[in-house]
């Protein structure tokens, strides 16, 4: 009698039969999910894992049955609530939302949530899901109003970071916990659309332009880069070449210097012996007749000594210069006595 009492005041027909309806908080098909149809009393009763029966006994909330065999009184205890404990996934309507630069977005999310607390779940709020979708729908466009259309494209992370704490902060007294909020679409006028196509397009154009000139820019530095390391190249060549040419002039300088002495030395030798002065002499005149003899030919100038045909004094001359160069190389005089050696032969030339 009680039980049809109550269905003729909720407005809704009530078998005759023993099952009991699902109470006005899930008739929605949505809510369908959170709730199978209540349960029947039959004293034993067999709870399944990852649900939460509520038990009131005589309208007063009496326990929550946990999974497994659970006993009750019949027409007392009645089960008026049965709670989901897994994870559900509830889709946020399409709603609209003006960010900070007053652009007006179409924007749609999925929440996950779970049922912590299953006694606050029934007695907290009188439609859960509904609850958290309209939380979740407010608190959305309350973080998009605080972030730039460019924000909300990059930052979807941390909107969806604080649209889930701030569930949390208000579904606490529900016994629900929100673990996480995905958005799922953002829409946006067609004309901002277009705008940030043609802001995309420029961004390009201009990313290829700056690469381009960085690339001149580098092939530039190459090209020079490549002239001056020629150039030092061709400047070591140069210093490499003058050096070696250098040390080898200097080696010939030192290979003829070596070459005069030893025939300084041996011409000295060969005056010191016997009958040396009578060669050199020979020697000499032979040589002041070829050198007559080439006189005019490489140049129509010719400056001739007085005494041209005084072959014999020029021998004598000769023969001096060459007897003071045996006395300063063979018998060692000090730089006075060759001074003075030498003042006796000119001397004596004279």
């Amino acid at each position: 009698f009680l039980s049809k009492l109550m269905c003729r005041m909720e407005g809704g027909m009530c078998p005759l039969n023993s099952q009991q309806t699902v109470p006005r908080l899930w008739v929605t098909p949505a809510q369908q999910r959170w709730a199978s149809r209540l349960p029947m009393n039959t004293v034993v009763l067999f709870v399944p894992q990852q649900e939460a029966w509520v038990v009131e006994r005589m309208g007063r909330f009496h326990r929550i049955l946990e999974p497994g065999l659970n006993v009750l009184i019949p027409m007392l205890d009645q089960i008026r609530y049965v709670q989901s404990l897994k994870e559900i996934v509830i889709d946020v309507p399409e709603q609209s939302a003006v960010s900070l630069d007053n652009v007006t977005l179409q924007i749609d999310g999925v929440l996950f949530l779970r049922i912590l607390d299953p006694f606050k779940a029934s007695y907290g709020v009188e439609d859960p899901e509904y609850a958290v979708t309209q939380l979740a729908q407010t608190t959305m466009r309350s973080e998009l109003g605080k972030l730039t259309l460019d924000k909300v494209f990059r930052e979807r992370e941390s909107l969806n970071s604080n649209i889930v704490h701030s569930i949390n902060q208000a579904s606490d007294e529900w016994g629900i916990r929100c673990l996480r909020y995905e958005i799922k679409d953002i829409q946006v006028p067609p004309r901002v659309k277009e705008s940030m196509q043609m802001q995309v397009e420029a961004e390009r154009r201009k990313r290829a332009t700056v690469l381009e000139s960085e690339g001149t820019r580098e092939a530039g530095i190459n090209i020079a880069e490549g002239h001056k390391q020629a150039q030092i190249l061709a400047s070591e060549g140069e210093k490499a070449e003058l050096i070696n040419k250098a040390a080898g002039e200097a080696q010939a300088v030192l290979a003829k210097a070596e070459a005069k002495s030893k025939a300084i030395r041996l011409l000295s030798d060969a005056l010191a012996e016997q009958n040396g002065n009578a060669a050199a002499s020979l020697s000499v005149a032979e040589q002041y007749v070829s050198a007559f003899s080439n006189l005019a030919k490489e140049s129509n100038t010719v400056l001739l000594p007085s005494n041209t045909g005084d072959i014999s004094g020029m021998v004598t001359q000769v023969y001096c210069d060459l007897q003071l160069l045996y006395t300063v190389c063979v018998r060692g005089r000090t730089p006075l006595e060759q001074l003075g050696v030498k003042g006796l032969a000119q001397g004596h030339i004279g």
